[in-house]
């Protein structure tokens, strides 16, 4: 499975990105999957519904399904956060695994900066972020496209995983 990441600090305009790219990339008939790393506990289900019931009371897994959408929630209860190939592991094949957050994993990574988020530059100091999309110009050893230029990486992406 082919995977790339969007990396960066806090308000560097990952999201936006990852949600840009998601849509680019699949408008041009791949299929795309996406991995977002939360550092804050999470819950997508709501308290007093079934699930969450079905949850609460000690299951550890519990897959809700409908004409939409399958949500398969896993409780870790203690164990350790699963790495990031376990994870991919789970998903079913696609063309392209995006991955936003995960900095310290090994996969190639485009680096979102925006000045204003006040965060020094990861790519000097980490050989997995293979370009950078930032909203200013910067002069670096990789290349640097504008961050709100989503169709040139796209095109980075898809050529760095031969796409």
């Amino acid at each position: 499975m082919r995977v790339y990441g969007v990396t960066g600090w806090k308000n560097a305009g990952k999201t936006g990105l990852m949600e840009r790219l998601v849509a680019e990339i699949t408008s041009r008939g791949f299929t795309v999957s996406t991995v977002k790393h939360a550092h804050h506990s999470v819950d997508v289900d709501q308290p007093g519904t079934d699930s969450h019931r079905h949850r609460v009371a000690g299951a550890s897994e519990v897959l809700l399904a409908s004409g939409q959408r399958i949500a398969l929630m896993q409780e870790l209860r203690g164990a350790p956060e699963p790495p990031l190939a376990e994870l991919l592991a789970r998903l079913s094949p696609v063309d392209l695994v995006l991955v936003e957050g995960f900095k310290r994993e090994d996969h190639p990574k485009i680096e979102a900066y925006r000045a204003a988020a006040g965060h020094a530059l990861m790519a000097p100091e980490n050989g997995t972020i293979r370009a950078v999309a930032s909203d200013t110009p910067l002069d670096l050893d990789r290349p640097v496209y504008d961050l709100d230029y989503t169709v040139g990486i796209a095109d980075f992406i898809l050529k760095e995983v031969g796409l």
